[in-house]
C-alpha cells in the first residue's frame, strides 16, 4: 500500500492522495466514488464541509511552513 500524502496548501485547502477513507464522527463512510486525490476545507467557508469548494479564495490567509515537532513525550 503506498502511502497517503497530505499538501497543506498557500491559503486554502489541505490536498489529500492517495489510499485513504474519511469517515464522520460517527463512523460513517463518505462514498467518494473512487476518488484517489481531493481537497478538504481549512478554512471553514465550504459549503459542502468537509470538502474543499473553493469559498475560501480572497477570504482566508493560512501559511504553514513544515516543521519538526517536539519528541513526543514519554509516560
Amino acid at each position: 500500500m503506498s502511502k497517503t500524502k497530505l499538501t497543506i496548501n498557500k491559503n486554502g485547502s489541505i490536498k489529500i492522495e492517495g489510499d485513504f477513507e474519511i469517515v464522520d464522527q460517527d463512523g460513517n463512510v463518505y462514498g467518494l466514488e473512487g476518488r484517489t486525490a481531493l481537497g478538504l476545507c481549512r478554512c471553514g467557508l465550504s459549503s459542502n464541509k468537509p470538502f474543499c469548494d473553493g469559498s475560501h479564495r480572497n477570504n482566508f490567509e493560512g501559511e504553514s511552513k513544515a516543521f519538526d515537532l517536539p519528541p513526543m513525550k514519554k509516560n
